[in-house]
């Protein structure tokens, strides 16, 4: 250590050559908002020098490219692109994402440590960051079945790994608001760390009592009026446009001279299509320029901030002593990524990447479906002579709304109603084979016939299905688990598109193209079917989450989120 500490110190008085210099290139400072022209000295993995450094044994001349540093997501779940670690890595590194923020919470929540161990090991052998805040919320809630459960003494464990820099969002606001003995013993353990927030539509007193509980962060902001009370009451603003979460153009008005500190660019949740079309972190980015932001504000929400927000040393800057994390830029608008470098070794050119996939036994994440066999009547919900809540589903967002009304019924039972677009919804519970099943109806789907289902149904994971009868329905159920995790598409008991999912029921381990295609074949098999959502696989994923307003449906049941109990 010491010997390459007196080298890089060397290297920067320009005693001794650098091993690499990035040269004639436009470096942008993060710190000042400056673009300066000038050489990147690099010694090791860290940066020597900006400036007039020349004497290196390899030099790359950029002919005036810019040099900005690499991207960091500071809340993200990567489990959602259903890649494995090791594709997840080479879709996103060489759009510029260096470092990630996440809890793990979705694979926690089916395999507990287990499976975060698992995608540590992957990450040790990548050219990405991953900076683990300890998931606060597993199970998210009482409200439904999980995998595992992460306890306090959980927590204290997982804080002392060498990659656990905090506690994950605190998803369990009621929990919090309310004095909860058990959340309140997590928020404890982590005093003096970071701790992230979840508190869609928490406001005014509540807000405070969240707020005081240590809570330093939210990325659920959905309107301005929200984000702008969060962060005037301290919060720092995580500005989320994800795949089936889009805030970023109503938020960032909030982004100003006086307040562009405390705000952040998160994905949260980023699907495969959209990584391998759009983009990561840099498409969050590149749409806040062509909204308007300028471009070196814009870069630095993703770099420089979420470093400061998160205490990650030695990021987010091109600077003397830090990593040497670069991004290659043909130019500021359309942010397209020419190089890569990570720790000074060149990790991505031209969107593709120079790194291989990691060897890691996935024996303990895989073989998780385990479900009761669901028999027909397990599906029933006796219909009511009077309106009924039924889950409406709010197009693009991840919130739902909760309506009541008159459903069809046939012998006293409640059945789909495709004229009036009001389907069955169902959740299995698929950890420990209780047989818990919930049922419950759902409006704004739009499928006329067949049934959609999947194993990717956020938080806990059980299996999730919708669709216009009971017979396909159980199909759909039945090839989950034959594929033990997936999503399929399933018509008069036929499988018209499917993606498996084995690792943990929720990652493929297929390469990102394949997937992409697997998923087009599912989203055109559901237009088929009728649904006209623009991704209707995410949006069933997110219709069994307890903490998102209004009306959920969990393997317990209907949820009502503001009330935070089962509902008849």
């Amino acid at each position: 250590m010491a010997t390459r500490q007196a080298r890089l110190i060397a290297v920067a008085r320009g005693d001794q050559p650098a091993d690499l210099i990035l040269a004639n290139a436009r470096v942008m400072n993060t710190f000042s908002g400056e673009i300066t022209s000038g050489n990147v000295a690099i010694s090791g993995d860290r940066i020597a020098g900006v400036g007039d450094y020349n004497r290196a044994k390899q030099t790359i001349d950029f002919s005036g490219k810019y040099l900005v540093p690499g991207f960091i997501d500071g809340h993200v779940h990567l489990e959602s692109s259903m890649l494995d670690v090791g594709q997840y890595a080479q879709a996103v590194v060489p759009r510029g994402t260096s470092a990630i923020v996440t809890d793990l919470h979705e694979i926690a929540n089916v395999c507990g440590m287990a499976g975060m161990h698992y995608v540590l090991e992957c990450i040790r052998q990548l050219p990405i960051d991953l900076f683990l805040m300890a998931p606060s919320c597993v199970p998210a809630t009482h409200l439904e079945t999980s995998g595992a459960t992460i306890s306090p003494e959980d927590i204290r464990r997982i804080l002392r790994w060498r990659e656990t820099i905090g506690l994950g969002e605190v998803m369990n606001f009621p929990g919090v608001i309310h004095g909860d003995a058990d959340m309140l013993r997590k928020l404890a353990r982590s005093r003096g760390k970071i701790i992230d927030g979840h508190a869609p539509g928490v406001r005014g007193k509540d807000l405070d009592a969240y707020i005081a509980a240590g809570i330093g962060s939210d990325h659920e902001s959905v309107t301005l009026a929200e984000a702008r009370e969060k962060l005037a009451k301290g919060m720092f603003i995580m500005i989320r446009e994800g795949s089936s979460e889009k805030n970023l153009e109503a938020l960032l008005p909030l982004v100003t001279d006086k307040t562009y500190q405390r705000c952040l660019f998160v994905v949260d949740d980023r699907s495969a299509d959209d990584l391998l079309h759009d983009g990561d972190i840099d498409a969050v980015v590149r749409k806040a320029i062509h909204l308007g932001l300028e471009p070196v504000r814009a870069i630095q929400l993703a770099t420089i901030n979420p470093a400061s927000y998160f205490r990650l040393r030695g990021l987010g800057a091109i600077a003397p002593g830090y990593f040497a994390n670069i991004l290659v830029l043909d130019d500021l608008k359309n942010l397209s990524v020419n190089m890569v470098f990570y720790r000074g070794r060149q990790v991505a050119r031209e969107g593709r990447p120079l790194f291989a996939l990691p060897k890691v036994d996935n024996h303990a994440v895989t073989g998780t479906v385990n479900i009761k066999p669901v028999a027909r009547e397990m599906l029933k919900l006796t219909a009511s002579s009077e309106e009924i809540p039924v889950i409406e589903v709010v197009p693009e967002q991840i919130v739902t709304r909760k309506r009541y009304l008159k459903v069809r019924a046939v012998n006293g039972q409640a059945v789909p109603d495709t004229d009036r677009d009001i389907l069955k919804m169902v959740v299995v519970e698929r950890h420990r084979a209780t047989g818990n099943v919930g049922v419950g109806m759902v409006t704004g789907f739009g499928l006329k016939k067949g049934a959609l289902a999947s194993s990717v149904a956020h938080d806990s994971h059980n299996i999730i299905a919708v669709g216009a009868n009971d017979e396909d329905i159980m199909a759909a159920i039945r090839e989950i688990e034959r594929r033990q995790g997936g999503l399929v598409a399933i018509e008069n008991g036929k499988v018209l598109a499917s993606l498996a999912l084995p690792i943990a029921g929720l990652l493929s381990g297929e390469p990102l193209p394949s997937v992409v295609d697997r998923l087009k074949k599912l989203e055109q098999a559901a237009r088929e079917l009728g649904s006209q959502l623009p991704s209707p696989f995410a949006t069933l994923s997110f219709l069994a989450l307890p903490v998102i307003p209004e009306l959920k449906l969990t393997d317990l049941g209907l949820v009502d989120v503001a009330e935070f109990k089962l509902i008849s």
